[in-house]
């Protein structure tokens, strides 16, 4: 019977970390949302800007580059302007996560992170 109410204050000690968690998940959502992460591609004539929720906010092409009319090359810069910002803000949302854990040992966070990154090997850090 002892068991039973160790294994429940365990329990709702689990629970609180939880909501803890929680509250701070939602604080941490508003301010990935102000930060701010640049891609930039063809030495600077392309750069995509991202929040760390990974919305992209601003795009800028050289009006020189416009001028060529070269659209398969402005297509490609864009495309490498843009993946250049995501993984940037990608990194910034990993380490705000594993900050936000505060050291908890939370099972498979590392390995999600490491998917989310698109790292085979995700680091133990």
């Amino acid at each position: 019977m002892m068991n039973v109410f160790k294994d429940m204050a365990g329990l709702g000690s689990i629970l609180k970390q939880a909501q803890e968690i929680g509250g701070r998940m939602q604080g941490l959502s508003e301010e990935l949302k102000s930060r701010r992460a640049t891609g930039s591609a063809g030495g600077g004539m392309v750069e995509i800007e991202v929040n760390g929720l990974v919305e992209v906010l601003r795009c800028r092409i050289d009006e020189q580059l416009i001028a060529r009319g070269d659209r398969e090359l402005i297509e490609d810069l864009v495309a490498t302007a843009v993946n250049q910002a995501v993984i940037k803000a990608k990194q910034q949302h990993a380490e705000a996560m594993r900050s936000l854990t505060g050291g908890l040992e939370i099972p498979g966070l590392n390995n999600a992170l490491g998917n989310f990154l698109g790292e085979d090997k995700p680091s133990e850090s």
